[in-house]
């Protein structure tokens, strides 16, 4: 198989999808002239022209807003957010419009259009532009919302979501633009809600999705030494959740913990423990944990930007908590 970059499956997903269906378009800040923020819409412009390939004002509201209507009327829009933290200014047009227009309209509206872009923390880039907001858009029904972690899965996920008849939201992992992979070649379609095994293991269950199933798989490389073994289940999806495949592990090793960039409070790890709880609670052998963002602001500075994100270590020792109670 060919090794992309994680930015270049996405690319290859725009381009076959742009090719196979013309009701299909991009639009966004910088997605033409500039190629994307990151690159992702790269060539796009030159190839579908700026009918397809739509630069918009500053103005994230207006251009979801307007998305919703092109929806509506049988066109299939991409919106490239040039990051979730800018998105907070489209959630009218995204929760109350896009997530809801079917149920409102008795069935007589699908809207089949992609919400995309970078997600998460990146480098020092402050309170205002590191934040991870999956849960903000899971919470709402009518809306799907997937987060791949591998090259091949962002190609599969954003094709999937771009033939889906329901709004999607593909949240990227900003740090993984760069991150190389192999990727089917031909065509090659993720379902949304079905979560994939990164990792078997038989001794504790480290449930993740994004970016941080790179550290989840770091984790268990380290407990490797000691002699545990760590199953890592990313998600991939979000909503629809694959509640199965989380159960099958659970039931596997009968202790977990849940890994996530976000805040704990009301995160998706607070869902996937009350899942746990509900419907796997006499297979647990101790409490399943919680690995977070710590619950601030994300700091400027580089040492205390460290010490608020999620790392290996402290993947580490929540395992080792379930494994050793005291």
């Amino acid at each position: 198989m060919p090794e992309l970059t994680y930015r270049q499956a996405l690319n290859e997903a725009l381009v076959e999808e742009m090719e196979r269906d013309d009701s299909v378009f991009l639009i966004g800040e910088e997605v033409g002239e500039y190629d994307g923020a990151y690159k992702v819409s790269k060539g796009l412009l030159d190839r579908f022209g700026d009918q397809r390939v739509v630069d918009t004002p500053i103005s994230e509201l207006g251009f979801a807003g307007l998305s919703v209507g092109a929806a509506m009327v049988g066109l299939r829009p991409i919106v490239e957010f040039m990051t979730f933290n800018f998105s907070v200014l489209a959630l009218d047009q995204v929760l109350h419009s896009a997530a809801k227009m079917l149920y409102m309209s008795g069935g007589q509206f699908n809207i089949p259009m992609v919400f995309r872009g970078p997600t998460g923390a990146a480098l020092q880039l402050a309170a205002q532009h590191s934040q991870a907001l999956e849960s903000w858009y899971a919470h709402a029904p009518g809306i799907k919302v997937v987060a791949p972690a591998t090259p091949a899965d962002a190609k599969g996920l954003l094709k999937s979501a771009i033939r889906d008849d329901d709004p999607v939201v593909v949240m990227e992992g900003e740090l993984l633009y760069n991150l190389r992979g192999e990727v089917p070649e031909g065509e090659h379609l993720v379902p949304l809600g079905l979560a994939d095994l990164k990792r078997e293991g038989d001794h504790v269950s480290i449930i993740t999705h994004g970016k941080m199933v790179h550290l989840a798989l770091q984790a268990a490389g380290r407990l490797e030494r000691d002699g545990v073994e760590a199953e890592v289940l990313d998600l991939r999806s979000l909503r629809p959740l694959d509640v199965d495949a989380v159960l099958a592990s659970v039931r596997k090793t009968n202790r977990a913990i849940y890994l996530e960039e976000g805040w704990p409070y009301a995160g998706i790890g607070a869902q996937i423990v009350s899942t746990i709880q509900e419907e796997a609670f006499d297979y647990l052998d101790a409490p399943v944990l919680r690995v977070t963002q710590a619950d601030v602001p994300m700091p400027y500075a580089k040492n205390l930007e460290q010490i608020a994100k999620p790392n290996v270590q402290r993947v580490v020792d929540a395992c080792r908590r379930v494994l050793y109670r005291d």
